[in-house]
């Protein structure tokens, strides 16, 4: 698996890093960050300390303890980090999630609900250059979930 570390300059200020940067949590209250251009102001986001560009790389996601809401995917270096975002393919975010129950990945123009026979601890992120896809799968029994094409 790919060795993802987040990346605290583009963390929402309501967001919290565990100390290795591998985790992340909503915190009670904003924090006071700078507000530099790599960092997310409206939406709850973060993105990973390295980029990828070519090959395949998988790793996993544990969302167990996610909480009401919960979103995780790839978004692109170039997506925009300042207002409210739609977290769709056209803005350069590809992400499957959970919305006070409802398990969805975020298409557009709507979300496409997602009927999963067992609810995820943990979800397998798969970007693939090569076969130009995004997959979401369940970690623990790698029953796929989704998968987005890149255009």
């Amino acid at each position: 698996p790919a060795d993802v570390t987040l990346d605290p300059d583009t963390a929402n200020p309501f967001l919290i890093l565990a100390g290795d940067q591998r985790g992340v949590g909503r915190g009670d209250e904003w924090t006071s960050l700078p507000n530099n251009p790599e960092r997310f102001d409206t939406e709850p986001c973060v993105l990973g300390s390295q980029g990828f560009a070519t090959g395949r790389h998988c790793w996993e996601v544990e969302v167990a303890d996610g909480g009401d809401w919960w979103a995780v995917g790839v978004a692109q270096e170039s997506v925009r980090r300042k207002g409210v975002l739609s977290f769709t393919p056209q803005e350069g975010i590809w992400a499957v999630g959970q919305w006070f129950g409802q398990y969805h990945a975020f298409t557009d123009p709507d979300w496409t609900p997602l009927h999963l026979a067992c609810l995820p601890r943990a979800i397998q992120v798969c970007l693939d250059f090569t076969d130009r896809h995004v997959a979401f799968a369940d970690a623990e029994n790698k029953a796929p979930i989704f998968a987005f094409c890149l255009a």
